[in-house]
């Protein structure tokens, strides 16, 4: 459960995107839209590994510089 703490004279838009924050932090909607359809595995090995070798190549980057 989120629960924001809302202090007194706080904007309720404030708090709203508190709210949005938090939610998104927790991972809840993308669950959601995953389970939604069925990724076989082999698909989200290749995903994995496509997003490593793009993580790899940054980080180099970062080195070389």
């Amino acid at each position: 459960m989120i629960v924001v703490p809302i202090k007194e004279g706080e904007n309720i838009e404030r708090a709203l995107k508190k709210l949005k924050r938090k939610f998104e932090k927790t991972g809840v909607v993308k669950e959601l839209r995953d389970r939604q359809k069925f990724t076989k595995p082999s698909v989200i090995a290749r995903e994995r590994r496509l997003k490593a070798i793009y993580v790899q190549q940054l980080r180099q980057q970062e080195l070389d510089k």
